[in-house]
C-alpha cells in the first residue's frame, strides 16, 4: 500500500492526562496557549521549553523510513555494485551524524547527550528498503526526533549514493515507531512494523 494512502488512518489517541476532563471551546492562540512560545514586547516570540524540572530518565526511540527503488535496482546496491560505493555504510554515518546534531538542526530541540545510535537496513522486499534508527539518551527531554531526524538523513543519503543509477526512488513512510521514557512513558505505533 502506497504510504500516501495511510494518511489519516492512525487513530487519534488521548492521553491518559487528559481522560476525565470536559472538553473547552477553541480560542484564539495566544502565546500563552503554546508551549514554544512566549509574550514579548512586540508580540509573540519563540521560545525554548525550560526542561529543567523534569525528571532525568532513561529515554529511547525507534524511527524507520521506507526507500523505493526500481525493479532491479536494490539488490544490484546491495551487493556492493552501486555508483558511489558502499550504499550502507555512508547512509549509517549520515544518519548517526543527523541524529547527533538534530538540536541544530531542528530550531525547539534541545541538544542532547546522546548515549547512543544505531542506524540499520532491512530489504522489505525486493523494492523497498527500511532505515531504522534507534536513539538512547539519558537526560530530561525524549529523543523521537533524533530517531526521526537520523531515520530521514540515512535514507536522503541512501538516495544521494543512488540517483546516478535512477532518479525515481522514492522516500516514504517516515515514522516514529516506537518511544520510551518521561511522562508519557511506553508507546508503540498502532501500525506496528512496516511491512
Amino acid at each position: 500500500m502506497p504510504a500516501s494512502d495511510n494518511c489519516g488512518t492512525v487513530p487519534f489517541e488521548v492521553h491518559e492526562s487528559m481522560v476525565g476532563k470536559k472538553s473547552k471551546p477553541p480560542r484564539a492562540p495566544t502565546a500563552k496557549a503554546w508551549t514554544h512560545v512566549r509574550a514579548g514586547p512586540g508580540g509573540a516570540e519563540s521560545a525554548m521549553v525550560d526542561v529543567s524540572a523534569k525528571a532525568v530518565t532513561q529515554r529511547e526511540a525507534t524511527a524507520s523510513a521506507v526507500v523505493c527503488f526500481p525493479a532491479g535496482l536494490l539488490q544490484e546496491l546491495l551487493d556492493g555494485r552501486g555508483p558511489k560505493g558502499p550504499l550502507t555504510e555512508v547512509a549509517r554515518v549520515a544518519g548517526i551524524l543527523a541524529a547527533k546534531n538534530t538540536g541544530q538542526l531542528i530550531p525547539m530541540c534541545h541538544p542532547l547527550a546522546i548515549d547512543a545510535i544505531e542506524v540499520n537496513f532491512s530489504p522489505l522486499d525486493d523494492l523497498r528498503l527500511e532505515v531504522r534508527c534507534r536513539v538512547a539518551c539519558t537526560g530530561r527531554t525524549g529523543v523521537e526526533m533524533e530517531a526521526l531526524v537520523g531515520a530521514s538523513m540515512a535514507a536522503l543519503t541512501v538516495y544521494d549514493m543512488s540517483k546516478a543509477r535512477a532518479h525515481g526512488i522514492e522516500i516514504e513512510s517516515v515514522r516514529l515507531l516506537e518511544k520510551r521514557g518521561g511522562r508519557s512513558g511506553h508507546w508503540v505505533h498502532p501500525r506496528g512494523e512496516p511491512s
